[in-house]
């Protein structure tokens, strides 16, 4: 046996309780990796969400199974993604109710006092919390031989982790993606964040800039802005969240602007300069160019996969540096005994996707199974008040693969409970195919929209279609009524003129 050695990957920040909890589940000082067996039947590169889940529930198939990770188990979505984002933005959402209260007639203190250092303390801990259902001993326990360190293929069925050679019959590459880094000079000297440096904050930045429009830039600006910082988000695009439709992503919009972020589109940064701990963010709008003071940068324009170092033409594995290693539909490489799943490999990244990829590789790598990635059904989610999700295609996207669609809207301002939760910015909407019901497309701006896109994602995979909301009993007063709403619609949009004439000569009759 081997010992792991010291932590290669950045320190955690505050190294307090709550971050030594952390470290001790997902990268123990003290583990001792395990003598190597002869050969094991799965070898997974990465402890992220697509790794654990291809480990554990090979291992609980039966096969014998090694897992390697060089920095954290549990991979962005524990460390520095979906855990500690929504932590924040629950203590975000807390502040804002208060600020909110005179609308439901209650008086609080005109001045929210946010705690910001308890805030980031809140998070740290309940991320601690979660740690073990990742941690490397809860592997070891599930029988999978977990091993601490650096791997590299040195062949298309070996691979090396600090010296020790691990053979394999299957491998999955399952190593992720990081930050992309903004390409403007004086970004490498700035010391800007990312999503793997924000949470390490302890003080409230009185000056926070946001570069990026997407989910996690708009999730951010608007937490940091409920949190009391005053927040500046600049996008090259003329809106945020440009790939959902233009008035989903305007409710957002108007939303951020309501909790005080100042938004710049169509605005490219130039450079960025830094004197002490102040910056200067250099910028061309289409008024002109200026210079934006902060304190601290957020860089959010997207991600790269974690393709260098891991020994991939040793592997003959392909792959690029833009989008990962390449993959067929049913996530083989161009390595035969070789797999990949997660964010190194699809464009689709988000942890219940890792999670399903993984499954399909269990299936195909260990029993000639043929899952396909393009069957899954996925879903989306930016956790901004009010939330945005959508799964299925876009109308934009269908008119690109030329499918007639019919859409149908139900704005919140007729859904009871959002009336009554005075919450009526949003929406749901369906994309049926055209005289069919079947279900192609669904967008939800609304309270909690990551939880009411399960019905459509549910109907969608499984073939059911919008008259079936019709004949669902919702609870009432929720806003899933808009699910019924919505196939009520349908099933009278299939009342033909003739079909009411005979019923009108029916009760005619009936008189």
């Amino acid at each position: 046996m081997s010992a792991a050695g010291p932590p290669s990957f950045p320190p955690l920040v505050p190294f307090d309780e709550h971050n030594q909890r952390l470290e001790a589940s997902t990268h123990p000082r003290d583990w001792v990796n395990p003598t190597p067996r002869t050969r094991y039947h799965l070898v997974v590169i990465g402890g992220g969400a697509a790794g654990l889940v291809t480990a554990s529930v090979a291992a609980g198939l039966g096969a014998n199974v090694a897992l390697v990770e060089k920095a954290l188990l549990g991979g962005d979505c524990l460390n520095v993604g979906c855990v500690p984002s929504k932590a924040l933005i629950a203590s975000a959402r807390a502040a804002a109710v208060f600020r909110d209260a005179s609308r439901f007639g209650i008086r609080v203190p005109e001045h929210v006092d946010v705690d910001f250092p308890a805030v980031m303390e809140r998070m740290r801990r309940l991320r601690a919390s979660i740690s073990p259902h990742d941690s490397a001993e809860r592997f070891r326990g599930l029988g999978v031989d977990v091993f601490l360190g650096n791997a590299s293929f040195t062949a298309t069925d070996r691979i090396d982790v600090d010296g020790r050679e691990l053979r394999f019959r299957k491998a999955v590459i399952a190593a992720g993606a990081r930050a992309a880094d903004l390409d403007v000079p004086g970004f490498e000297t700035a010391g800007c964040l990312t999503n793997e440096t924000v949470f390490s904050l302890t003080a409230r930045p009185r000056r926070f800039v946001v570069i990026g429009g997407g989910s996690i830039g708009c999730e951010l600006a608007q937490c940091f802005a409920r949190l009391g910082s005053e927040v500046t988000l600049v996008e090259a695009a003329a809106s945020l969240l440009e790939r959902e439709d233009s008035d989903a992503s305007a409710i957002i919009q108007a939303a951020l602007q309501r909790d005080g972020v100042r938004l710049l589109l169509r605005t490219m940064v130039t450079r960025i300069d830094r004197s002490g701990d102040e910056r200067r963010i250099s910028i061309t709008t289409p008024a002109g160019s200026e210079q934006i003071p902060a304190d601290e940068i957020l860089v959010a324009v997207g991600r790269r996969p974690n393709v260098e170092g891991l020994g991939l033409e040793s592997a003959r594995v392909a792959w690029d540096a833009k989008t990962g290693v390449h993959v067929d539909d049913r996530l083989r490489t161009t390595n035969p005994k070789v797999f990949a799943a997660g964010d190194i490999s699809t464009s689709q990244q988000f942890t219940h996707a890792a999670d399903f990829m993984a499954r399909i590789v269990v299936r195909n790598a260990l029993f000639f199974g043929r899952a396909r990635m393009s069957r899954l059904v996925i879903p989306r989610c930016t956790y901004t008040s009010p939330e945005l999700a959508h799964v299925g295609l876009t109308a934009t996207e269908a008119a690109a693969q030329r499918l007639a669609i019919r859409t149908d809207t139900v704005p919140l301002s007729q859904i009871d409970r959002s009336i009554i939760s005075d919450t009526t910015d949003g929406f749901l909407r369906v994309h049926i195919k055209a005289n069919s019901d079947r279900i192609v497309g669904m967008t939800i701006v609304a309270p909690n929209a990551g939880d009411l896109i399960a019905e459509a994602a549910v109907a969608k995979t499984h073939g059911l279609g919008l008259k079936h909301f019709a004949t669902t009993i919702h609870p009432y007063p929720t806003v899933a009524e808009g699910y019924r709403k919505l196939g009520d619609r349908y099933n009278a949009g299939r009342l033909k003129p003739w079909v009411k004439s005979l019923f009108q000569q029916w009760f005619h009759w009936r008189q």
